[in-house]
């Protein structure tokens, strides 16, 4: 019988927009299990990229031990030529088979299956998967001052526009405005504007306020219940464009913070995803992503 030493050890890496996960199994065992902060990512640029990726596998495997196969899921891989870009530049410098995505292209793979949707709302948000032929498809992910409804950033940004379209009416402020006024420190509905637009952080900073549209809505505000609403309504309307597209919907793998910790969200998205796509089935993601770069690093051997 071979010894796990003998077996081909294979790595799986999920970086994310804050927080990076590596795991390495040989013969079904796991033998690294490593997680740091994503700092110093930089996928636009593909040589420091590979760099900063080959320096944590270094860093996270044990001494003597390289890697037969690597797969890496990275946050803002956008393209196919970005990704390949990274790719090339990886594998020149480990000498080993490399396939490199989108990290929201790992959520298919980490839940057992080989086609369908991966669908992420977290901070932002964003769609992905793959057309019949294996091109790649994304839609979404254009940042929280231009898209990324339904993730956290958008909703608060959202709130604020019903807020403020209510403050125009001449409604008196409702618990959503009152929310959201005390979330960002200001004496009034008018300061929100400033207040949102002096954000050094856009995403960051707009989308850690996301729980009040929630609290709000819970505490009856009904301008918050419509937010949640068209938030899940945008995040299926994600999937109905991949559909359009010619991606297989059967499946939507679902992952982020923001849609699995508020069930009024995952509600509102899967309740408009039935009607926009009946054969479309809603499922959570139950393990963590990297097991999808460890799959398709299998896949490689």
């Amino acid at each position: 019988m071979d010894s796990p030493s003998s077996r081909p050890l294979v790595v799986g890496v999920d970086v994310g927009g804050t927080k990076t996960h590596l795991r390495a199994l040989t013969g079904g065992r796991v033998v690294a299990d490593h997680r740091r902060a994503s700092g110093g990512w930089r996928p636009h640029d593909p040589a420091a990229a590979a760099r900063w990726l080959a320096d944590l596998v270094h860093e996270a495997l044990p001494e003597g031990a390289p890697p037969a196969a690597l797969a890496v899921g990275g946050h803002a891989c956008e393209t196919p030529r970005q990704c390949a870009g990274i790719r090339d530049a990886l594998r020149e410098l480990l000498g080993v088979p490399t396939h490199v995505v989108g990290d929201a292209e790992l959520l298919v793979p980490a839940a057992g299956l080989a086609k369908g949707v991966g669908l992420v709302a977290g901070t932002g948000s964003v769609a992905v998967g793959r057309t019949p032929d294996g091109d790649p498809v994304q839609v979404g992910g254009w940042g929280a001052v231009l898209g990324d409804e339904g993730g956290a950033a958008g909703l608060v940004r959202e709130a604020a526009r019903a807020v403020w379209a209510a403050h125009d009416r001449g409604e008196a402020p409702d618990a959503l405005a009152h929310a959201l006024v005390a979330a960002f420190d200001v004496p009034e509905v008018p300061a929100l504007g400033a207040a949102l637009e002096g954000a050094s952080d856009v995403s960051a900073e707009w989308g850690r306020r996301a729980p009040v549209v929630f609290t709000a809505a819970a505490d009856g505000s009904a301008l918050a219940r419509k937010v949640i609403a068209e938030a899940g309504a945008a995040l299926a309307a994600l999937v109905v464009r991949l559909s359009a597209r010619g991606v297989p919907v059967d499946d939507v793998v679902v992952a982020g913070g923001t849609v699995l910790n508020q069930p009024a969200l995952y509600e509102a998205f899967a309740e408009a995803l039935a009607e926009a796509l009946p054969g479309s089935r809603p499922r959570r993601l139950e393990v963590p992503p990297v097991e999808g770069a460890v799959a398709l690093a299998c896949s490689l051997l």
